[in-house]
């Protein structure tokens, strides 16, 4: 295995993004289009993981796994799509994928899939900050320097000053708030401020999993358990021993399951699918929920005895709305990330920017906050950004060389689109909004949380934007 080399399979457009993350952390990164090409870069460069599309033009998900079957060197593969199903997760995994992803691709997601010799040999320099703001010259550093947390409103301290308290104690945390808080962000700062640092940090999004797959991820599964299953694996709680393992939307996992991992947490044990041998693991629990974990526990849908055992530490993340001047600071922290991604000089926010920042509600909250910097910063130019840059409320952009443009006469019309593509890169904003949306909802039949999340904005936003639509006439 070359540890520092990982390959993609995949359209272009779909993976080269990652590419620059991946060369800051020291790795290299092959792409393939076809089986052929991908099985002779296997072969002559042995990569420590594979990353590849369900199916392309030439390639099929089913038929490289087939490969890796026979192949007990083969690197693991994990498969990655758009939109995806619980049927096409199921299928894969149970011929043997590592794991199953939606998009898009991200390094903190990509590190944990890497083994152990790959993290081990990551560069000093210092990871991504997570949402939260610049340490004042005077404050102490609050635990591990590579995850500091960005924020001085008073709700985002007292709930810091709890995590580093709890931090190196092995006592279980239950982590609240809307979708785009920073939940998974404040899991990785308790597990890097801990004595568990140098172990595996192990997520699962439980409602990403239909009942009886996310069993076999959480506990692992015997060979011959059940149709696929042609060799033992080991479960989420197995590759975390030692470590930690976060629990996304743990609300979302089902009742029976639930039961299983209350014993976990009570006796530090469990069986694998279809195993008479028992597992004991040392993990420490982490769980999120952006719903009201309580209110599921009186509707009879959480069981009570899991939710006190879960919430034994509490921590309620603010919204993004409620952090007065954090919005600004962590808006020039996300502004300077990206302008040194694309190589662009530091941007400035004008005096307008600023206060719409602090004005909005931010319906997806730190999430929607760092997707609109990315777009800020591409259309800024040399800045400094404003309000117009955001392109929302309607706003219309107008680009600052627009008089030139028009001199050299650019302002005639473009030829007629023969492509797709071509068609959407003349189209006004508001009308490329509206086909990507209606695109979105088609592909994931209408399903919204899934919709949102490949258009990377929050499902309230999207929710207000299909309203809009239906008061115009428009039938989704």
């Amino acid at each position: 295995m070359t540890a520092n080399t990982v390959l993609f399979i995949a359209e272009p457009q779909a993976v080269t993004g990652i590419f620059p993350a991946l060369k800051e952390q020291g790795l290299q990164a092959g792409l393939a289009d076809t089986l052929n090409g991908a099985l002779g870069f296997i072969r002559k460069s042995r990569p420590a993981v594979v990353f590849c599309r369900p199916r392309l033009q030439g390639f099929s998900a089913s038929d490289l796994l087939t490969q890796a079957a026979a192949d007990p060197e083969f690197p693991p593969v994990v498969v990655f799509s758009p939109s995806g199903s619980a049927e096409e997760a199921r299928e894969f995994l149970e011929m043997g994928a590592r794991d199953y992803w939606l998009e898009p691709l991200v390094w903190d997601k990509i590190r944990l899939i890497l083994p152990q010799a790959v993290r081990d040999a990551e560069p000093e320099a210092e990871p991504e900050p997570a949402p939260a703001a610049p340490e004042p010259p005077s404050a102490q550093p609050r635990g591990d320097s590579r995850f500091s947390i960005i924020g001085q409103h008073p709700a985002v301290l007292r709930v810091l000053a709890l995590a580093k308290r709890v931090a190196r104690s092995k006592a279980t945390v239950l982590i609240s708030g809307e979708s785009g808080t920073g939940k998974e962000m404040f899991a990785r700062y308790l597990h890097h401020n801990s004595d568990r640092d140098e172990k595996p940090f192990v997520a699962i999004n439980c409602a990403a999993l239909p009942e009886h797959l996310l069993e076999s991820e959480l506990f692992g599964h015997e060979k011959g358990a059940f149709t696929g299953a042609i060799a033992r694996k080991q479960g989420k709680f197995e590759l975390a021993d030692g470590g930690t393992i976060l629990l996304d939307e743990i609300t979302e996992m089902d009742m029976g399951l639930q039961a299983k991992l209350l014993r976990v947490l009570q006796e530090s044990e469990f069986d694998r699918v279809g195993g008479t041998e028992t597992v004991k693991v040392d993990v420490r629990v982490l769980a999120t929920t952006n719903r009201s974990i309580e209110q599921t526990v009186r509707e009879g849908k959480f069981r009570e005895d899991l939710f006190y055992r879960l919430n034994v530490i509490p921590l309620k993340l603010p919204a993004l709305r409620e952090r007065g001047e954090d919005v600004v600071r962590l808006a020039e922290f996300f502004t300077a990330k990206y302008c040194a991604a694309y190589g662009m000089g530091r941007l400035a926010f004008s005096e307008d920017a600023k206060n719409w920042l602090v004005e909005y509600e931010w319906p997806g909250n730190v999430r929607e906050l760092q997707n609109l910097m990315e777009r800020a910063v591409l259309l800024a130019g040399d800045g400094p950004i404003r309000r117009d840059h955001f392109l929302m409320d309607d706003a219309e952009w107008v680009p600052d060389d627009l008089h030139e443009m028009q001199q050299a006469g650019e302002e005639a019309a473009p030829p007629e689109p023969q492509t797709a593509e071509e068609a959407l890169s003349v189209m006004p904003l508001h009308e490329m909004e509206k086909k990507l949306i209606l695109k979105s909802l088609d592909e994931t039949q209408g399903n919204r949380t899934r919709a949102a999340e490949m258009l990377g904005i929050s499902v309230r936003t999207l929710r207000n934007k299909i309203n809009e639509y239906k008061k115009l006439g428009i039938s989704l």
